[in-house]
């Protein structure tokens, strides 16, 4: 395969615009380190490879950043055992999240959309602080993640993971690889996970874990013909999730709709097409032109409790980028069209907030790069939406090495976006909640679009201690919201006593300030050490008065320790993996008018949890894993407020600090046809 093509696959199918230099670099890495950061590439992008993803059980992509300090992750509730991530002191709704450069987590499926890609789906994850790149919207503001999936045209023939945990959640993949031809290649992967058993370790008599079912299907094929400089994709998806909970007596075909027992199911079917045509010039290697296609339909079915909430969204995405140069290859661009279509069927009990969103944009993106220590992207893109107007979106990543193995980035953008408030907040339907919108004149919801400025600056630097390798790192990011739609869980109750959520234009500043500090270091041969401390400084203007945005630490510690034994001639090697979080203080919503033994602290306490994970690799194709999560079996006390009377004016399961389920243990292994 010749550099042109491997060239156009890497920044035309999968990277980012702003990662396409020294991806040679990149390539030589690869094999010895997990995480990889480039000195050379513009935008502050961190690469997780499937190495670092096989340190940890990665069941799904919501659990794939345990190991990595730029991610938080957090559980949305007591009951359906959802993680959400958090970026810069944001949820992932104002991360731009994509799968191979085409968005995926979006709309109906912020709330639970991480779980529908398996862990073993994904060959790497590219995590972009800042705005991100023009060619893939204007909804970025922290950052953006995009995952990259095995390709058909590298894939081995059979892959096998099969996985069992102490929770009672069972998960097999397999992966089938077929060359149709000479220029055709096809994979098939296969998912299924379970949970068949009821759990309640905190006694509070709610399930900890939903029980549940997934079926989950992906056909990718892939064209490749290295004379005429073309590369196609088409892929084709299936998915169906079933998940009950509540409590341990809720039987849904009894006591659905009653006030017999509490309980809730969210079933979602989903199914995604997508196609990716690219073609380089041949007598013009540096020109190139793609084509994106996207169409998914997305069908939730659901209730908590006696709450109704249902979803539909149909959705079609198109791009088509043009690349080329200005004079020579240090000056390159990208320009192009997008179009998006969402029609969204949703109900909250009885009332219809159906609508359909489109727009249409068009971009270019500069690329200045002198192929030594300066290299500059400097975008822009002006888009017509029908709810959102008309509007311009910029943004810049600049970066310069001041001298060697040391790199200083900066980078500013803008950002707006569609809250939708319902499908993005559905843990708080899991309560007695009562729910208004404050404002009626805006197009969503009756609210204004959200807009946000985001601006930051890092450094990092290489360097040897003590005759080993080590870096640092620092970085500081600051979101400014020109508007938001506040969720606010600082209201007191109605006179009734019942809890309230508020929904509403930002009145005040919102901001988001944070820092991370990374220090890493080889400790001994084989030995490695990542740690990171985090600040953040979230805060939000209520009606109440200022306060630290709900269920965000203030301070976080992360560290990681990876050893790895020297691999012998039949490929034998043992692998060790512990990682340590240490969470602060959060602040909680307020209780105080509940009644007595329903009422939580204004913080929560501080705590630390430790996942741990050892790899045995018997050949090059087969190997087993053990691993605990929270093995210091910390649990929230308390973590469902009112749960004696669920159908009562108390209750709430949303106020989740800390993990319920306790320590957790489990076992797999993996196995290939090469």
């Amino acid at each position: 395969m010749n550099k042109i093509i491997m060239l156009f696959i890497a920044v035309f199918i999968s990277l980012p615009v702003f990662a396409q230099e020294n991806l040679e670099e990149v390539k030589i890495v690869k094999k010895r380190k997990g995480i990889l950061k480039s000195y050379t590439v513009t935008g502050n992008t961190t690469i997780i490879t499937s190495k670092e993803l096989l340190k940890a059980a990665c069941c799904n992509l919501a659990e794939s950043f345990e190991t990595n300090p730029s991610i938080d992750v957090n559980f949305t509730d007591a009951l359906t055992g959802t993680k959400q991530i958090k970026m810069l002191g944001l949820t992932s709704p104002y991360l731009m999240i994509t799968e191979e450069n085409v968005p995926s987590v979006r709309g109906a499926s912020q709330a639970y959309g991480l779980s529908f890609t398996p862990g073993t789906w994904v060959e790497s994850i590219q995590i972009t602080k800042g705005a991100g790149s023009v060619v893939n919207g204007y909804e970025s503001i922290s950052g953006q993640i995009n995952t990259e999936l095995i390709k058909p045209i590298s894939d081995i023939p059979f892959f096998l993971n099969a996985y069992g945990s102490t929770d009672s959640r069972f998960e097999l993949n397999t992966h089938f690889n077929t060359k149709i031809s000479e220029k055709w290649s096809s994979s098939l992967f296969l998912h299924g996970n379970t949970r068949v058993s009821k759990n309640d370790m905190n006694d509070d008599g709610f399930l900890d874990n939903p029980l549940a079912k997934q079926v989950n299907v992906l056909n990718r094929y892939q064209y490749y013909n290295e004379e005429k400089g073309l590369v196609s994709f088409v892929n084709f998806r299936y998915m169906n999730d079933k998940k009950q909970t509540g409590e341990l007596n809720f039987d849904k075909n009894r006591d659905r709709g009653t006030t017999n027992y509490w309980g809730s199911e969210i079933n979602t079917e989903r199914l995604d097409i997508s196609t990716k045509v690219g073609y380089v010039f041949k007598d013009m290697p540096y020109q190139s032109i793609g084509f994106q296609n996207a169409f998914n339909i997305h069908d939730q079915d659901s209730y908590f409790g006696l709450n109704q909430y249902n979803i539909k969204q149909s959705s079609y995405y198109s791009n088509l980028i043009f690349n080329s140069i200005i004079s020579n290859t240090m000056n390159k661009f990208a320009t192009g069209l997008n179009f998006t279509y969402d029609k969204y069927q949703e109900f909250v009990n009885i009332n219809d907030y159906s609508r359909i969103d489109n727009s249409v944009g068009a971009f270019f993106e500069y690329t200045y790069d002198n192929d030594d220590n300066f290299s500059l992207i400097l975008g822009g893109r002006i888009d017509n939406h029908n709810r959102l107007g008309t509007f311009i979106t910029p943004r810049l990543h600049a970066r310069y090495n001041p001298w060697e193995q040391g790199v200083l980035r900066f980078s500013a953008g803008r950002g707006k976006r569609s809250a939708n408030i319902f499908a993005e907040n559905q843990p708080l339907f899991a309560s007695s909640r009562k729910f208004s919108v404050l404002n009626s004149d805006g197009n969503i919801y009756g609210l204004n679009p959200e807009i946000a400025w985001n601006y930051g600056l890092s450094f990092a630097q290489k360097f040897s201690l003590f005759g080993r390798n080590a870096d640092v790192g620092i970085d500081f990011y600051r979101t400014d919201f020109q508007n938001q739609a506040v969720v606010d869980l600082y209201v007191k109750p109605t006179i009734l006593g019942t809890q309230q959520v508020q929904f509403y234009n930002l009145m005040g500043k919102s901001i988001a300030n944070t820092m991370q500090l990374e220090f890493n270091y080889e400790l001994a041969k084989h030995l490695n050490l990542r740690s990171a401390y985090k600040y953040y400084d979230v805060t939000t203007d209520y009606l109440a008065g200022k306060y630290q945005n709900p269920l965000q630490a203030k301070h976080r510690f992360f560290g990681n320790l990876e050893f790895e034994t020297h691999i012998k001639e039949k490929g034998q090697q043992w692998k060790f993996d512990y990682t340590l979080n240490w969470i602060g203080q959060q602040q909680l919503p307020i209780t105080g008018l509940n009644t007595i033994n329903n009422q939580t602290p204004q913080v929560s306490p501080s705590y630390s949890l430790m996942n741990a994970q050892i790899t045995r690799t018997f050949s090059s194709t087969f190997e087993v894993y053990i691993g605990g999560e929270n093995i210091g079996n910390y649990k929230q006390k308390n973590a469902i407020i009112g749960n004696e009377n669920p159908f009562g004016s108390n209750f709430d399961a949303s106020v989740i600090y800390a993990p319920v389920f306790g320590q957790m243990y489990y076992a797999g292994l993996r196995f290939k046809i090469k």
